[in-house]
């Protein structure tokens, strides 16, 4: 088990490097200059130059490209900002906070009501209660975020004067932009969850169970829900590194200060650095997301974890 996780984080490095690349080949091809963005239109040619030259965009694309590799490999430094010239890691964990908060309580309400959801839908298949669940979920999956946020704030703010429309610093604050983070990911685990419990309730090990007259509370949650867990985990688990991700018109929407408003606000004034820091760690945590998951597949299915014992 140990050697299996350190070839996975062993496999962070590549992965990071490929984002890495993608990300700094978009803003390199971008239209825009962040030379002229920070010096403005009436600088003279030689002051354009200069700081072209000081930046280091006089070089070509693979060596700019090198150097922002070492400077992250080797002193963990991200850059800095064109626009504040803050140090870009400064920026970033200053709004993480908010965009954990957020990732977090999402996942965390979306798996709360997901999983029962789709173990009622199971137990009932074709039924009328499967029918208003599985309803239920796709309406959640295929509701934009952006749209049912603006909807939420209608309803919530402007109509009825319940719920602010800005900020994360109070629990009002927090119910729409996590109801609208989350109601697609409550989707995707309730289905997920109905489609793994139907199968383990087939199986042959779960009739002798009920034949030996054990209850059907037992057999549903004991024995059948945690080996239905596997593909729902790991659902979990991705859904919560695209919450982070989606987390960025959410943000921007609710006026929440994270890593999501900041990405904008950077690909607006093309501040290069911080878009690429802002995308890299999001892909690190990410990737740190997919390995927590799969060391736990070892403490709830033990015949994966014999396989490393």
């Amino acid at each position: 088990m140990f050697r299996y996780i350190v070839k996975r984080i062993l496999w962070l490095i590549p992965i990071l490097l490929g984002v890495s690349f993608i990300v700094f080949t978009i803003m390199y091809l971008s239209p825009g200059d962040p030379v002229t963005m920070i010096l403005g239109e009436g600088a003279t040619e030689e002051a354009y130059q200069a700081l072209r030259t000081q930046m280091g965009f006089d070089q070509s694309f693979i060596v700019q490209f090198l150097n922002y590799v070492r400077g992250v490999v080797f002193d963990f430094d991200l850059g800095r900002s064109y626009v504040s010239n803050r140090v870009v890691l400064d920026e970033i964990l200053v709004r993480l906070p908010n965009t954990i908060r957020l990732a977090s309580w999402s996942i965390l309400f979306a798996t709360l009501i997901g999983i029962p959801l789709g173990v009622i839908s199971a137990t009932r298949p074709y039924s009328k209660v499967d029918n208003v669940v599985m309803f239920i979920s796709l309406v959640g999956v295929s509701m934009p975020t952006f749209w049912q946020a603006l909807l939420l704030i209608i309803l919530f703010t402007s109509t009825l004067g319940w719920l602010p429309a800005s900020g994360f610093t109070s629990w009002q604050q927090m119910i729409m932009p996590v109801f609208a983070l989350a109601t697609s990911s409550m989707g995707t685990i309730a289905r997920i969850t109905r489609s793994s419990m139907m199968d383990v309730l087939d199986q042959d090990y779960i009739r002798t169970s009920e034949a030996k007259g054990v209850s059907d509370g037992r057999v549903i949650f004991q024995h059948a829900l945690r080996n239905a867990l596997i593909p729902v985990v790991t659902v979990i688990g991705l859904q919560f590194g695209a919450l982070l991700g989606g987390a960025v018109l959410t943000e921007t929407i609710f006026s929440i200060n994270g890593l999501g408003t900041m990405m904008v606000n950077a690909i607006r004034t093309r501040d290069t650095m911080v878009v690429q820091g802002g995308v890299l760690f999001i892909a690190f945590i990410f990737t740190l997301v997919n390995l927590c998951v799969d060391i736990l597949y070892a403490y709830i299915d033990p015949r994966i974890r014999s396989q490393y014992d």
